[in-house]
Formats: C-alpha cells, structure tokens, sequence
C-alpha cells in the first residue's frame, strides 16, 4: 500500500473532514516497539509527500517517501544520487520550514498554511457558488483543488458511455476552453 498524502496539509473545511496521516494509524498501534528506529509501518506500507500542492511549490520537486521496506529503500537512494535536490532549494525549504512570522510563536508555515486554507475555502465557495447558479450537481469539496461535478446532463445522446463521455470533454475543452478531467479517468 502506498499512502499519497500530497494534499495532506490542504484540508480547508476541517469541520466536516479530518485527514488522518498513515503514520497516525500505525502508530496507534499498541504493537509497536517504542524502541524501534522506525515508526510502524512495517514493510508493505509506503507514504509518499511532497511540497508541491500544500505549499504551492510544484516547480521545485521537493517530496519525500518513507518506507521501512529495504529493498525499496535501497534502489531508491541509489536514484537519489541521480535525482538529488539542488542545494538552493534545500536551503529555501529548509529556511522555509524554520523561519518564525512576524508573531515568533507562531511559524511562518503555519501562517502560510492557515492562509492558503483560507484562500482555497474561498475560491472552493466562489465556485461552488457558481455550480449552484448554474444548476449543476456537485460534492461538496472539503480539501485540494478539484470537485466532483456531475455533468451528465451535458453528455451527448449516442454512443457509448466512454465515447459520450469523450465527447463532451473535447467539446469543452475545444470550445470553451475548459480543461475538466472525466470521471472515468479516475477509474
């Protein structure tokens, strides 16, 4: 099991959905040896993070993976060697993760990151706002970027699901401009 919790830091309606990290699971464990170098996983579960969607910094390519598993740590730090994080760029994650705010109890992270959840929660309205002007069924997004809408009252008359489905997309994308992801991509 690979746990991705890229967009762990990006829940913005804490009142109705609470992320759970897999390392929160594990260690409630109450197997776990407290004098363990490692933190309960064991060898078939991974978790996987990365900087890019929380802080708003996917250009860089600063993530990590934890796994207690050595024949996937191994391999993988042999990538690191080829693959490594420029040191400009640890030095600005690092110096980001540390620097206090303008308030020296309160981090410049956890600013940042209460203020992106406010940013996200607006914009999540606005759009959902408009959803609703509109008349289109939608989920109530409660992190990330994305909601589910449900536009099947768009969808053409013939052909399959998949081709129906197809069409539409190119339609939107091809004349109006607008990128959405079909659902059966996210089969």
């Amino acid at each position: 099991l690979v746990s991705d919790e890229i967009y762990a830091g990006s829940v913005y309606r804490p009142d109705q959905a609470k992320f759970v990290s897999t390392l929160e699971v594990a260690s409630s464990d109450s197997n776990i040896d407290d004098s363990s170098e490692f933190l309960g996983l064991g060898p078939f579960i991974h978790l996987v993070y990365a900087f890019s969607k929380d802080f708003a910094l996917s250009g860089l390519r600063v993530g990590a993976l934890y796994s207690e598993n050595p024949e996937i740590r191994l391999p993988l730090q042999k990538l690191n060697d080829l693959c490594s994080i420029s040191s400009q760029t640890q030095l600005l994650v690092e110096r980001m993760l540390t620097t206090a705010s303008h308030d020296p109890k309160v981090s410049w992270t956890r600013r940042f990151m209460a203020r992106n959840h406010e940013r996200l929660r607006a914009r999540g309205d606005a759009w959902e706002q408009c959803l609703d002007q509109v008349g289109i069924p939608y989920l109530r997004a409660t992190a990330g970027l994305f909601v589910w809408m449900d536009f099947s009252e768009f969808l053409p008359a013939e052909g399959t699901a998949d081709e129906r489905e197809r069409a539409l997309y190119l339609e939107l994308l091809m004349d109006y401009g607008l990128l959405f992801t079909p659902g059966r991509s996210m089969k």
